[in-house]
This record gives C-alpha cells, structure tokens and sequence, in this order.
C-alpha cells in the first residue's frame, strides 16, 4: 500500500434509476457513449478512470489544478450534448472533487480524501461540480470559472463540516475569463455553412439517428475557424419546411448548405450527404457511408468524422475558387490570402511560388491573419519534401517562427497546432511535437491531420506501427487535402519495418497524387532496391535526377532528425543500393595543370 497526495473526482448520474426503469438497454448505451466522449478529456488532463461504479465512476488526478479543468470541460461537453435532446433522454453528471491523503492499493484508492469526494458530489447541482474548500484554496488562481460559497456542510459519516464551494453552468454568473472559438476576425471568416436536417428515409424509430448526426456534423464542422456555421436551431427550423434549398439559404444567409438522408435496412445502415451553392444549385461533393449498425453511437461517430474530414477542403476550394470580395482595386489581407489558396490546390511550382508570395503579402497587409501564417509556413515545408526549394537552416527557422504565430494569434486553431507538432517533429524535438499534436487533437478531434502529423511524432521516434496507425486513418479520411502527405510518410514507417513491398505500394499511391515529390521518388528507389529489383531502382533513381539532378545520399539524409540511428542507416542502406550519388563530385580541370609543366 502507498499514501500520496492526490485530487479525487467522483461522478454520478441525476435519475439514472428513473432512466434506467424508462428504457433500460437505451439508458445504458447512452452512459457508454457519453463515458467515452469524456475520456480523452480526463486523459488530457493527466487522470485516470479508478472504477466505474453502475451509475457513475471515480477519477483520480495528480493535480487539483487539472482535475478542476478536467471536471469543468466535462461538464461543458456534456451541456453540448445534451443540449438538443429530449428532456427524457437528457443525462446530467454531478461531479463531487477534493484532494487529500488517500491510500493506493492495485490501482484503488481508499481513505477520507475519497469519501469526501462521495459526499461532495451529492451538494453539486446537476450538471455541475462542488468542490471543498481546501480544493479551492490550492486551485482559486487557476480558475476560469467562478465558483460560489455555499458554506459550511455537514455530510453523513464525515466527523468534521466541509465548506464548499459550487460551479452552476446554468446559472446567471459568467466565467473569468470569456473565450470565443476562434480569433478570426469576422470579416475573414466570409462563409456561412449551414446543415440541414438529414432525411429519415426510414421509420420514425431512426429519427434520432438522423437528427443526431447532423448535430453531430454542425459540432464538428464548429471547431474550425475557417469558415462560420448556423446553430442547430438556425437550420432545423427548415425541417419540415418543404422549401427549396435555394430559399433556405436566402432565410438564413448561408453560402453553402449540407443536406443528406439516412436509410435503414436490417443490420446496415447507409448515409449519404452532399455540398451545394444553393444560389446556383451546383453540387461541390457527394460522399456516401454504408456501415453495419452495431453500436449507434460508434456509427454516429464514425460517419460524422468521414463526413467532417470530407467536407472541409471541399469548401476551403471553394472558397478559393470565389472571385475576389473587395469592390475596390485595394486588395484586402483576406483577398491576398484567399487568392494564394487558389494557387495552392494547383499543384505546379509555378503557383506554388505565386502562392507563396501571396500568403506573404497578405501577412504585411494584416500580421494578425493567423491562418495566413499556418498557410505559408505548411507550403514552405511542402517546398522542400517537393525539391522545389532548396533546404536550409534559415527555412525550418522561418517555419517555425510562422507556426509560433500560428497559435498565438489564433490559440484555438488545430491547424495552427499541427504546424508547430511538425516543426517541432521534425527537428527532432518529439515530446514537444507529440504534446502540440495532442493540443490541436484536443480543440479538433475531427482534424485527421492533427491526428497524421501525430503519426510523424511516432515515426521520428522509431515507433513505426503507431506512426503507420494514425498515417492509415488520416489518409483514409482526409486523403483529399493537399496540406498533407500521409501516403509517403507511410511509405517511410513500412520501409523502416522491412516491409518493402507495402512501402512501395504507399510510394506509388504518393506518386499518382504527386508525380514530382522528392521524398516520395527517394523511398520508391531505396524500397525497389531493397526488394533486389536493381532494374527498375536504376529507372526509379534515373527519373529522381531527371527532375533533381543536384541531389545526393547526403543531401537527403541533411534534414533527418530520426530518433533511431539504426533508421537512418537503414534509408541509407537503401539509398545506396539504388545507386544514387553519394555526394556530389567536383570536377578537376587537369589539362590546364599539365600545360603549364
């Protein structure tokens, strides 16, 4: 047995025996979903689950600072939630946390501290959190949320009053501090995207299906700040409207609109959705998800990450594509940045420099654009595994400079996040790299290439099937956003496993998408020579200095911060065997010499 300080979370849910007599198997998987969402938050903030406890669990965290973070941003999850539910199928937490001496025993937690947290949690108010005094002594600078005194309790086999101190989302105080999601100003952020009610193709029994995955899709499409999106209320006002899409839009100044329908048939279910200009009716995407039901929740989830992952390069290329707002011949920052855009989804290097110096003019123009900051520092990146821009110390200085003001202009930004795990992966700093990679996972869960450029992290660090993982799920769902190279960066992790034949199949994939990339011609050859296919090695190395011919062995292997000696020998290895120089030689002019003998 062990004594430690610790902070002592305890949760339970308000009527769940009232829920569980409404609908038993409804009640339950609910709490299963819900417990799930809120398990990465725990996570987050350095907790554990002790033990579930039929109607609720018990949570212990090292920090009182974080597990009061940790309680609030689960309280807050679940407000969205439960926000468009029916009144009976709402369900509440009330959290109870103190901090004290308590006792570990395999992995249990036993002794006052704990019992006090039990207590505690009966004076909180549903859907919020009661503390003790000493809790919020130790934690009260930390605060973002004001609690409020509620005295002195006495609680049942406690010998001594505990004063505590309660927060009520629901009531009239305001939190310390008032965040909005994005620090884009409003007038960058020019589109309006509505979603409409999904369909139910099938009985009324699947309404809540429907109606919860476009719920589910306006939360997720709401963590970016690209481009801005109605409130469910907004668009499921339209539900049984009848209208057009067209007058839909006008009613709520939507740019562009989300429709879709959901048909059940046995054990499958089958989701299709599609992006309109409703001014001009065109259809910009169309996707359609056939799943085995299983658990709903999971399905819901799923499809909605599919969908979220989908849907958003479409309408940043859409937004590309729109001309010019200003009415005036004095381009705007946002105009600069949109125009760069354009360029940047045409893959050439000459609208790969046009985008470049648009994305710069457009951060003298305004230097508080963040997204133009995470746009040219990801492009300037993309120069060098292209081999359109030659490397050096002063470019990786400069990307990570843009990354930093990336996220300090625009804290909220997962994007912004992404960028600097990169760098910072990169470079060979990969603690910092796995902890700015999970930041941006934990304002965007939706965001696949936050959870790709997680699977950099692992790949620096010499954990190959964890890096291959997360590149399979980011290529699988997002492989449609050019800011991203999943299937190259894949082909790495299996040639480091000595699987040579799925390396060169991701290269191949790579090199369809991007029939220029250096990286991408460079792991084709190493993974070929490997397998003893000498021939095609020398093709695959002739059409590398065909495009490339300054390149060498040393050249590229100068940016590789991999963790694992043993990697780096191993690409080299490969290299070599393809028959790519090593170093460049320098020509002598003899004649000259001997001339002069």
């Amino acid at each position: 047995m062990e004594r430690r300080l610790a902070a002592i979370v305890c949760a339970d849910v308000v009527g769940y025996s009232r829920m569980m007599g409404a609908d038993e198997a409804g009640t339950h998987a609910a709490f299963k979903a819900h417990r799930g969402a809120i398990h990465p938050i725990i996570l987050n903030h350095g907790g554990r689950i002790v033990k579930y406890t039929g109607d609720g669990f018990l949570l212990e965290f090292p920090s009182v600072v974080g597990a009061i973070a940790a309680s609030v941003e689960v309280q807050k999850l679940m407000a969205e939630r439960n926000a468009h539910l029916p009144a009976d199928r709402v369900m509440q937490f009330r959290l109870g946390l103190n901090m004290g001496d308590v006792i570990f025993d395999e992995d249990e937690v036993f002794g006052d501290g704990v019992n006090t947290a039990v207590r505690l949690e009966a004076a909180a108010p549903p859907g919020g959190i009661a503390i003790s005094h000493k809790a919020y002594q130790e934690a009260s600078k930390h605060l973002t949320v004001t609690f409020v005194d509620r005295g002195p309790f006495r609680f049942k086999n406690i010998e001594d009053t505990i004063n505590v101190w309660t927060w009520d989302p629901s009531s009239p105080e305001k939190s310390r501090e008032q965040r909005s999601a994005t620090t884009l100003p409003a007038q960058y952020r020019t589109a309006i995207v509505g979603v409409l009610p999904f369909a139910n193709l099938s009985g009324e029994t699947d309404e809540y299906f429907s109606d919860g995955l476009a719920e589910d899709l306006i939360h997720a499409l709401s963590l970016q700040s690209f481009f801005r999106v109605l409130s469910r209320n907004s668009t499921f006002a339209f539900k049984h409207a009848g209208m057009s899409a067209r007058l839909i839009a006008r009613e709520i100044d939507a740019t562009y609109l989300i429709q879709g329908s959901v048909r059940r048939s046995g054990d499958k279910i089958r989701v299709t959705a599609e992006l309109v200009a409703p001014e001009n009716g065109e259809q910009l995407w169309a996707g359609r998800y056939d799943r085995d039901i299983g658990d709903l929740f999971a399905v819901q989830d799923d499809i909605t990450a599919n969908l979220c992952t989908a849907l958003i390069p479409e309408i940043y290329r859409a937004e590309a594509a729109v001309p010019v707002r200003s009415k005036t011949t004095d381009l705007t920052a946002w105009d600069r940045f949109l125009r760069g855009l354009s360029h940047y989804y045409q893959p050439t290097k000459a609208d790969y420099e046009s985008s470049i110096a648009l994305f710069r003019e457009a951060i003298r123009i305004d230097p508080g654009l963040a997204i133009a900051h995470t746009y040219l520092g990801t492009i300037l990146l993309q120069g060098i595994h292209f081999g359109w821009i030659r490397n050096s110390r002063e470019l990786w200085d400069e990307a990570m400079a843009l990354a930093e003001a990336g996220v300090r202009l625009d804290s909220r930004s997962s994007f912004s996040y992404s960028l600097l795990a990169y760098v910072h992966a990169m470079q060979g700093r990969v603690e910092a790299g796995m902890e700015a990679a999970r930041k941006s996972l934990q304002l965007n869960p939706y965001d696949m290439g936050a959870r790709g450029v997680l699977g950099v992290c692992h790949l620096v660090a010499g954990e190959h099937r964890q890096a291959i993982e997360l590149f399979s799920v980011a290529a699988q769902r997002g492989n449609s956003d050019p800011r991203y190279q999943w299937s190259v960066l894949s082909a790495f992790s299996h040639y480091m496993l000595g699987q040579y034949d799925a390396s060169l199949s991701w290269a191949r994939e790579s090199h369809y998408q991007n029939p220029n990339h250096l990286q991408c011609l460079a792991i084709r050859a190493a993974a070929l020579a490997q397998l003893g296919r000498s021939v095609e090695a020398g093709e695959a190395v002739a059409a590398l200095l065909s495009q490339h011919p300054w390149m060498t062995i040393e050249r590229l292997l100068s940016n590789i911060r991999w963790r694992n000696p043993a990697d780096i020998t191993h690409y080299r290895d490969g290299l070599t065997k393809a028959g790519i120089p090593l170093t460049k030689l320098t020509l002598v002019d003899t004649k000259a010499k001997f001339a002069g003998e």
